[in-house]
């Protein structure tokens, strides 16, 4: 056993060498960066080799300084628009039975998130009860087994319409896991580093962005809605306190604060309907952003422009309108271009927020921080020394009790540490304090493995075993007690992982991993250094 197969020496230099490569552009951790941003921005960089590994360990927010946020959705805004858009549905079903209900008209002024309808023949509310009834569908949720979206009920010729509890909870639990992708998406897009964005109670969203100069530029990116719609056009005016009459709304040009458009309030087409926006440029050379619906989106457009050649059709951002151009002819094939006062910064931003959707409720900030960087370096300065000061006592340690084998465990454990920033720049996971906190107990429990091994080989030394078998008798009585220990830790780490969140996964991923490159380099590193050292040596007595 204490020999070891020139294959197996191989494969075990190979692993290190591979790992210390993984892990030694962490060593210019500046010049790679600054080569991996250029490179994603499409522009050629020279400062680090293309052939070498480029990736690296990404620093958390506590360490290299960021934007800290904490948003509220806004739940109830989406109650509200579902009760908006269920109108005209409950009008358009009623509408269908006059003969019977009589006339149909909304009650204004009661509860946003409640829809009340009076029929003008009051008698026949039963009837008009069980149309309105039809237009609920099953909740298509575990929860929500066996229920309907709505309930309805009446009394003296006045139907209301809410949605139910299991509906509630169904639209607040889609609201906040799209609220979260596209908080997601949208920082991605922008080339930030490893944020982490989180759930926090029923209607919270944690957003820790590292390597950001603010809190403000992560709110602009996340807090605009961009919500896209194509909306007829009724009339143009001066005066913003015209009543937009029933079924209308007035909303202001965004260029011209003047000029305020009476719309028809519900969309041809809206941004949940595009597949594809890119910043572009129109025929002028200005700034713009091109489009493109889905089917679904480019049969309506299509149709929309069609049957209305000559009239104006607004472009809606936000409740503003961006444009209002004037239908010249059909426009097939669902797609177009938006056009405006754009900088080209401002057309790529956009393009970006359309491509990831808009948000389905608004955002208020409860909470923002922006943190320094002098603050993250003060901690990787102090986890540095304790990584120093730990490493050294080890080191020292090693050598005064086990003399040259407490030598080559120290070799093995400067490996074992160059193995785990390999594997950490592999993944691209991030280091946080308390992952430090997991590198350092780790540099502490790697020795643990040779130790057994080590005190295992003096045992059998003392039965008057030859150096040769006595090694070898050491690693295998060893072994299990060193897998063993291992595995309990490893399972630990593990739960840690799956049941924390943020850094506490951290602090497991450092020390799971510090785990598994321990036991390899104290089974396989330390032992291939003793077999090669014994097989040029072969001493006679051996002193551990």
């Amino acid at each position: 056993m204490l020999q070891i197969s020139p294959a197996k020496q191989v494969m075990i230099w190979l692993t290190v060498v591979v790992g210390l490569m993984l892990a030694m552009p962490n060593g210019f951790y500046g010049r790679v960066e600054g080569h991996n941003d250029a490179t994603a921005m499409g522009a050629e960089d020279n400062s680090w080799p293309s052939f070498l590994p480029s990736g690296l360990v990404n620093l958390g927010l506590d360490l290299r300084g960021g934007a800290h946020l904490l948003a509220e959705v806004h739940l109830e805004d989406v109650h509200e628009a579902r009760i908006e858009a269920l109108w005209p549905e409950v009008r358009n079903a009623l509408a269908e039975q006059r003969d019977i209900v009589g006339f149909v008209e909304r009650i204004e002024g009661g509860a946003l998130d409640v829809l009340q309808v009076r029929i003008s023949q009051p008698e026949a509310l039963e009837q008009a009860l069980e149309i309105t009834r039809g237009l609920a569908v099953p909740i298509q949720t575990l929860t929500g087994v066996g229920s309907t979206d709505l309930d309805v009920s009446g009394q003296g010729g006045v139907i209301t319409v809410r949605l139910s509890e299991a509906e509630i909870a169904a639209v607040n639990e889609r609201t906040m896991q799209q609220s979260l992708e596209i908080i997601r998406r949208r920082i991605d897009e922008v080339g930030t580093r490893e944020p982490t964005i989180q759930r926090q109670g029923a209607e919270r969203i944690l957003v820790q962005v590292p390597g950001v100069g603010s809190a403000q530029e992560v709110k602009d990116i996340i807090g605009t809605t961009a919500q896209l719609n194509f909306q007829p056009v009724v009339s143009r005016t001066g005066d913003p306190s015209q009543a937009p009459g029933s079924g209308n709304e007035i909303l202001q040009d965004v260029e011209d604060e003047n000029i305020f458009y009476i719309l028809e309030r519900n969309p041809v087409v809206t941004g949940e309907e595009l597949v594809d926006a890119q910043p572009d440029f129109d025929q002028n050379g200005s700034a713009a952003v091109s489009f493109r619906f889905n089917v679904s989106g480019a049969r309506k457009f299509g149709d929309y422009t069609l049957e209305n050649i000559g009239a104006p059709f607004a472009i809606v951002l936000d409740d503003k309108v961006i444009s209002a151009p004037t239908i010249q002819s059909h426009i097939a094939g669902g797609s177009g271009i938006i056009t405006g006062n754009f900088t080209v910064e401002e057309s790529t931003n956009l393009a970006v927020l359309l491509r990831a959707g808009a948000l389905p409720a608004e955002l208020t900030f409860l909470e923002e921080r922006t943190i320094g960087p002098e603050l993250g370096q003060d901690s990787i300065d102090a986890g540095k020394i304790a990584c120093i000061v730990a490493g050294i006592a080890i080191l020292v340690y090693m050598f005064l009790s086990y003399g040259l084998f407490g030598v080559f465990a120290n070799v093995a454990l400067v490996v074992n540490i160059g193995l785990i920033f390999g594997l950490l720049s592999l993944i691209g996971a991030t280091l946080t304090l308390p992952g430090i906190a997991g590198i350092v107990l780790t540099i502490g429990m790697a020795v643990d493995a040779n130790v057994i091994v080590f005190e295992r080989i003096r045992e059998e030394l003392r039965t008057a075993k030859g150096p040769a078998r006595a090694i070898e008798l050491g690693y295998e009585k060893a072994l299990s007690s060193i897998v063993d220990a291992n595995i309990t830790t490893f399972i630990t780490a593990t739960i840690l992982f799956v049941m924390g969140s943020g850094p506490v996964r951290g602090f497991a991923i450092t020390l799971g991993l510090g785990i598994l490159t321990s036991v390899f380099t104290a089974i396989f590193v330390t032992r291939a250094i003793i077999a090669i050292w014994f097989a040029r040596t072969r001493p006679k007595t051996i002193e551990v």
